[in-house]
């Protein structure tokens, strides 16, 4: 068993809070969503409602837990003590550089290239081998093993428009 700080429930309460806080923000935003049914009887607010209902049910637990002695059994936290501020401009690059450049270059190539990015700053963060050309492969070839059938997925199946390189759908 680990030795907690003295201020642990206080933090794990304001956790909880938190946790209930946005589930009772999305229960309130869930109240505008129109419930008239649609294919398979549900209807759009569905969803909202259910993790709503779900955040609002975790929260309350954790607000218990912690105010009955705090987790228990808790491993001490690892990592730096600090940040990894290189690793955060990094990742933060990845999702802009995606947002910016999703309806020039494409679905599948913007994510690929928020997936290296992100993974390039993870690896540093971590201090694993990073930037050197076959990490990059690995991170380029799995970042495309992951976004063109999300994107396939999406425009083929669910008919759902994606930006595209071309008008195809393909990619």
């Amino acid at each position: 068993m680990t030795q907690q700080s003295s201020n642990a429930p206080l933090a794990q309460t304001l956790v909880g809070g938190g946790v209930l806080l946005v589930g009772l923000a999305l229960a309130a935003g869930a109240v505008s969503i129109p419930s008239a049914a649609g294919y398979g009887g549900i209807g759009p607010n569905f969803l909202p409602w259910l993790i709503a209902v779900v955040l609002v049910l975790c929260g309350t637990l954790i607000i218990r837990e912690a105010r009955s002695g705090g987790f228990r059994n808790m491993e001490p936290p690892t990592g730096s003590q600090r940040g990894y501020w290189p690793g955060f401009a990094w990742v933060s690059a990845g999702l802009l550089a995606n947002a910016a450049l999703i309806t020039t270059i494409g679905f599948i190539l913007s994510c690929t290239l928020c997936y290296m990015l992100a993974v390039q700053g993870l690896r540093r963060a971590g201090g694993q081998a990073a930037g050197a050309p076959k990490t990059l492969a690995i991170d380029l070839a799995t970042g495309l093993a992951i976004a063109a059938p999300v994107f396939w997925m999406f425009t083929q199946f669910l008919a759902i428009n994606l930006p595209g390189l071309t008008t195809t759908g393909w990619l």
